[in-house]
């Protein structure tokens, strides 16, 4: 096996070790911060993911102030982690994300990555198309690309020594009220991220073949 193979496999070995370890952590340790600094890098590591058309509509809102982690509490059905972990993450879609594709395709522009009146061509598309979607349809589209990033950010987390959970138990309406959240961002889950005290509770899976199918969905 050659050397590159050799940090091939080690590198996907380290990647499927991430996955594994992953677990919903509900206990973690109130005494440990996440520096501003790397929680950035966590969050910008994160917005690698996909979106649709490339919109990048997730927006994240970061509560680690203790008092503003003591209001979310009620809001979160009193789950504990919210005031224990070193930070709850927002996840929030912006269904109006389209009016950033003017920015978003002018920076591929200007990295190389597209010529000018490709982007000009996407640009005008973009925001014909996204801008006439029914309310449910952006919703949907919103809440795909935030469940990708969110996924993402977590593993990411995982990679660099830190705990998750998601969480969709929380009261959505008090929560945009009392964290002034506008009328085009969506909430779509809070993650909780911080060190564990507890490790997650092991879980099974489905067997593959229960679950997965090969070119036709089976007759029940």
């Amino acid at each position: 096996m050659s050397n590159l193979q050799t940090i091939d496999k080690v590198e996907q070995q380290t990647f499927i070790d991430v996955i594994r370890e992953r677990r919903s952590v509900r206990a973690y340790d109130p005494t440990v911060r996440i520096s501003r600094e790397e929680m950035t890098e966590i969050l910008e590591l994160a917005t690698l993911a996909p979106s649709s058309s490339n919109l990048q509509p997730w927006r994240f809102l970061v509560i680690d102030k203790p008092e503003l982690k003591d209001k979310l509490l009620p809001i979160a059905f009193n789950q504990q982690q919210v005031v224990e972990a070193s930070a709850v993450i927002a996840v929030l879609g912006d269904v109006e994300s389209y009016k950033n594709a003017e920015k978003i395709y002018g920076e591929a522009v200007d990295a190389g990555f597209m010529p000018a009146d490709t982007a000009s061509s996407f640009i005008e598309r973009t925001v014909r198309t996204y801008s006439n979607l029914s309310p449910e349809a952006a919703r949907q589209i919103v809440y795909t690309d935030g469940g990708l990033i969110s996924m993402q950010l977590m593993l990411i987390a995982r990679s660099k020594g830190y705990d998750t959970v998601p969480m969709g138990g929380y009261d959505k309406a008090k929560f945009v009220e009392a964290f002034g959240i506008t009328e085009n961002l969506m909430p779509i889950m809070l993650i909780a991220i911080g060190k564990a005290t507890k490790p997650g509770h092991p879980t099974t899976r489905l067997p593959i073949e229960d679950v997965a199918f090969f070119n036709e969905i089976p007759a029940e």
